[in-house]
């Protein structure tokens, strides 16, 4: 019986015939007159799996084997022929083996699902990008209200932001994601012949004096940016490895801020001469703020994602230019 293994103990517990308790984890059995197993458990948690075991083939299986061992002790030196497999021995090592049933019944049996429920708080990192169209709003009582020369014409002013994104998770139904990134701003001008004109007392917008065939007029700023949103979903962790491990969830939603500082920002003009393309770009601050801060709306529909931007700061410095806040919205992809 020396080399009775553990899982030996384990098969004989449909034969037990008297049974004494030690220790709450640990029965002593007798078997027969001579014979007795121990059996240990360090989990309780391990029922569950022992109810699906086939013990009965397996303590078979075990008496065939005993009985060899102990004809070989007899007469080591007796020939010893191959006994032919009985039907029960075959469907014994057909019969899957523990760890089979334990991943079998892992996604089925209620009780399992306490091995796999998530460790919290757990972050994942990932990628994302921002596309959308980008707008401001102006303040009613600013004096260029209605100024047409700063009028942005929505298509074809994009707004791009390429983000760092860490997701720490703190229960199923709230994560926090910060993230850092660039960002750029392009607004298209409603007037194609839109001259941006930076003066010592401020920026102008005023139509250019040029006999030119203009077809474009823009301003573009670039920006590095963190931001922070508490997000709240109704979905669960289904345990998936990738960074959209919600895209089951049929709602989510988050709200936080942003921070920004201007990297670079240019004006461009773009206007034909007897049939060729002429492009004319201005590098220079414009009296664009150098910070940016504002508040970030995240929403998601299973697979889908949407935000919407809004600065809280004005675009240019106090009495530099006007006074016009600048909004974005779009998809995260």
């Amino acid at each position: 019986m020396k080399n009775v293994t553990f899982s030996i103990f384990l098969s004989a517990i449909p034969f037990i015939v008297s049974a004494q308790v030690h220790t709450p984890d640990t029965v002593e059995v007798n078997l027969a007159r001579t014979s007795k197993i121990v059996f240990t458990m360090q989990d309780s948690n391990d029922l569950w799996q022992l109810k699906h075991y086939d013990f009965q083939a397996l303590f078979d299986d075990i008496l065939t084997k005993l009985e060899k061992h102990d004809t070989s002790a007899v007469n080591p030196s007796a020939e010893r022929a191959e006994a032919p497999e009985e039907p029960e021995q075959k469907e014994m090592k057909e019969r899957p083996s523990y760890k089979d049933y334990e991943d079998e019944d892992s996604d089925d049996d209620d009780e399992s699902k306490d091995f796999w429920q998530p460790h919290y708080p757990s972050s994942r990192q990932f990628f994302n990008m921002d596309f959308g169209i980008n707008d401001y709003a102006e303040d009613p009582n600013s004096p260029d209200v209605g100024q047409p020369f700063y009028t942005v014409h929505p298509w074809g002013s994009w707004t791009i932001a390429m983000n760092a994104v860490n997701r720490t998770r703190f229960s199923d139904h709230f994560s926090l994601e910060g993230s850092l990134g660039v960002s750029w701003y392009n607004f298209k001008f409603e007037a194609d012949n839109t001259l941006i004109n930076q003066t010592p007392t401020g920026v102008e917008f005023i139509p250019d004096p040029r006999p030119l065939y203009f077809t474009k007029s823009k301003l573009t700023a670039s920006y590095l940016n963190v931001s922070l949103v508490p997000v709240f979903n109704t979905g669960h962790n289904n345990n998936d490895e990738h960074w959209h491990h919600w895209h089951n969830s049929e709602f989510r939603i988050g709200l936080g801020p942003y921070v920004g500082y201007r990297l670079a920002s240019h004006s461009k003009q773009q206007y034909e001469v007897e049939g060729d393309k002429q492009v004319e770009k201005d590098h220079d601050d414009f009296y664009l703020n150098d910070l940016r801060y504002g508040l970030r709306l995240q929403l998601g529909v299973h697979g889908a994602d949407f935000f919407i931007n809004y600065d809280l700061n004005s675009l240019f410095t106090k009495n530099d230019g006007p006074e016009l806040h600048p909004y974005s919205f779009g998809f995260i992809f």
